[in-house]
């Protein structure tokens, strides 16, 4: 018996060496996945505090690594927001409560975008993942902008630290190959499924066949575009639905939630229906909180209406509308303020013949957003500002965002023209590290500075941003003295170009032709 027992200790002392060898190796690959992203020591800490079989678990393939990240970012999310919630008690005062405010909103959004990006019946594309998570990065982004923008980041803010934000860049990066260009697997003949053809009518016709109709005199269902949309709330499915506006001057502040799926808001034009407010920070709202109209509501489309900001250019940052609706159309729409006009927050988003009024970083966000057709119009500053037509927000290199404006209009608007000689005007300046903004076959008028791009802050971004020019035209479209930094770009290529076409920088093919909005989807 001797023999047997020697075999049997012999083995036990072989698995003993084994035992710790699997698991180191495990272990190693769990290393060599997360040694692919930015943050690798948060990616291996939160993959072994989150997985506790990952002694004998490891990914296979990228998709479950990439699944698993998703998973994890969700939980601390919600981590996050249960910890949010109890520090509302610690706010000190009004302007505390109103950044405070704006973070619970925007963590309840990323939640959503999370389970989104998960749900197994959505059958999302790696494009869209980026989409949706490049947004949840930015919603975290802007709630510490409220309360840096207020003045008051000493107290609450640094309760609020996480490692979400380290979490969503680790997906972006490990995601971003995968999802180059837009996929179009989930259309049909060019239609999303969440969108009828009747849309195609709807904005073409003179005559709008509503669910509702809203009108100051009394003759429609409504008198508020409020009271419209608590009655489009309440709708059974998530089908299309037409509120009209007819002409008038509407005081109303909206928030339409991203529960209100595809519903379009028709005026009689964008000289006759207005929809105005006049919050502001100078009045004491975030930036975020500051438009008169707000929209997260996925296809949501506007026509013939004008969005206002009343707060006028002392009262700095008041938003006419802010935009975080996914695959949104706005359609011969108006958008009228001085600092911070339009919000182009996040998410997929296009502008046709739109006319568009500001003077500092009026069209400034972190959408992946193309203007077409539109007539920008910078007008008279407060005394020492400079004009900047864009700021664009991305905070980081993978995000799939940036603000593209193709075949439109840049121009002085009529209180400018007087002041032209002392007033400078440039077409965009780097609000974050990444800032992206191309401009495409456009009419620059005499008032863009020949410099064309202004600093944000000494040299802070200068060769990380991405700044672009493609055979533009008018008076101010010559590049010859334009500034030399890194990240300027005089594009010459035609492919590079079209990287940020509506075909190719928001996959508009897919989801464009169901609106009905006329577009050209390459130069």
């Amino acid at each position: 018996m001797a023999k047997p027992i020697l075999l049997l200790v012999l083995s036990l002392t072989f698995l003993s060496f084994l035992s710790p060898t699997l698991s180191s190796t495990i272990s190693n690959d769990i290393d060599r996945w997360c040694n692919k992203t930015p943050h690798p020591k948060i990616c291996k800490h939160y993959y072994k505090t989150h997985n506790p079989k990952v002694t004998n678990s490891t990914p296979k393939v990228k998709s479950e690594f990439k699944k698993t990240i998703v998973q994890i970012a969700l939980q601390e999310s919600l981590n996050a927001k249960t910890h949010n919630k109890w520090l509302g008690l610690k706010c000190r005062n009004s302007k505390e409560k109103a950044a405070w405010n704006d973070c619970m909103q925007l963590y309840e959004e990323t939640i959503t975008l999370l389970n989104q990006t998960l749900d197994s019946t959505n059958k999302c594309t790696n494009y869209e993942m980026q989409t949706w998570l490049s947004t949840a990065l930015t919603n975290l982004e802007t709630c510490k902008a409220g309360f840096v923008e207020l003045n008051v980041s000493n107290n609450v803010l640094p309760l609020m630290s996480n490692n979400v934000s380290d979490l969503l860049s680790n997906f972006l990066a490990i995601n971003k190959n995968d999802s180059m260009t837009p996929d179009t697997e989930r259309y049909k003949d060019g239609l999303p499924s969440w969108v009828s053809g009747g849309d195609r009518k709807l904005l073409q016709s003179s005559t709008i066949a509503a669910n509702l109709v809203v009108a100051q005199d009394g003759s429609g269902n409504h008198k508020t575009i409020t009271e419209a949309l608590n009655a489009a709330a309440k709708r059974s499915g998530s089908g299309r639905f037409v509120i009209y506006v007819k002409k008038g001057v509407y005081k109303e502040n909206l928030n339409i939630g991203s529960k209100l799926k595809n519903v379009m808001l028709v005026g009689d034009g964008l000289r006759w229906t207005i929809v105005t407010g006049s919050k502001s920070v100078g009045g004491g709202s975030t930036t975020f909180d500051s438009a008169t109209v707000a929209v997260t509501a996925q296809g949501f489309i506007a026509r013939g209406i004008t969005f206002r900001n009343t707060a006028g250019p002392s009262n700095h940052q008041a938003v006419a509308l802010r935009s975080g609706a996914d695959l949104s159309v706005f359609y011969r729409c108006g958008f009228e303020g001085y600092q911070d006009t339009l919000y182009v927050h996040s998410q997929r988003q296009f502008y046709k013949e739109c006319y568009i009024y500001g003077t500092v970083d009026f069209i400034f966000g972190n959408a992946a957003v193309v203007f077409q057709n539109c007539m920008i119009y910078a007008r008279k500053p407060i005394i020492g500002q400079q004009n900047t037509v864009t700021a664009q927000g991305r905070t980081d290199p993978n995000q799939n965002t940036g603000i593209s404006i193709h075949d439109s209009r840049v121009m002085a608007a009529s209180d400018l023209i007087p002041v032209l000689s002392s007033v400078k005007t440039y077409l965009g300046r780097p609000w974050k590290e990444y800032s992206r903004t191309v401009y495409l076959q456009t009419y620059l008028d005499t008032l863009v500075d020949p410099a064309g791009w202004l600093e944000w802050n000494g040299n802070f971004a200068l060769s990380t941003l991405y700044y672009g020019e493609y055979k533009n035209i008018g008076p101010r479209s010559s590049t010859s003295q334009r500034v030399k930094w890194g990240g300027y770009h005089v594009i010459t290529s035609a492919s590079e170009a079209s990287q940020f076409t509506v075909e190719n920088f928001i996959g508009g093919k897919s989801w464009l032709p169901a609106t009905g909005v006329p577009f050209v989807a390459g130069l």
